[in-house]
């Protein structure tokens, strides 16, 4: 494994992306949510990147994917939280439709580079996720 490599990975690019596309979502959410969902949606995106980047210094495989599967979790809760401010009618779905197909587009690269590393073989490369 290849530590301290996180920044030229694809799905580390991405959720960095996915949390400046969040952050400009939840700014139109009512501002009685700021301390509610606002700020749990935001903390779960940022917890994608940042995990990424913390599993990716950890010195094993093994360890890099329990961090790839705690980002998928924040992956998950993003998308949960975003059903619920639909449902709360806080926004409509349109309006979050981008970001949930970026969010699901995260998970599955996330799958696929837990999967790489857990095969452990050389012909799949990570730098496709």
């Amino acid at each position: 494994m290849n530590t301290h490599k996180f920044r030229k990975l694809k799905v580390w690019q991405r959720s960095i992306q996915f949390v400046t596309l969040i952050y400009k979502i939840t700014t139109k959410f009512p501002k009685e949510e700021k301390y509610g969902l606002v700020d749990q949606i935001r903390r779960a995106a940022v917890s994608i990147c940042l995990n990424i980047a913390e599993g990716s210094g950890s010195g094993s495989d093994a360890e890099f994917v329990r961090f790839l599967r705690i980002a998928q979790r924040s992956a998950y809760e993003v998308i949960a939280a975003l059903e619920i401010t639909i449902n709360l009618k806080m926004t409509n779905k349109s309006a979050l439709d981008g970001a949930i197909v970026e969010v699901d587009q995260l998970s599955a690269m996330l799958t696929g580079l837990i999967k790489s590393l857990k095969a452990d073989r050389s012909d799949v490369k990570s730098d496709r996720y």
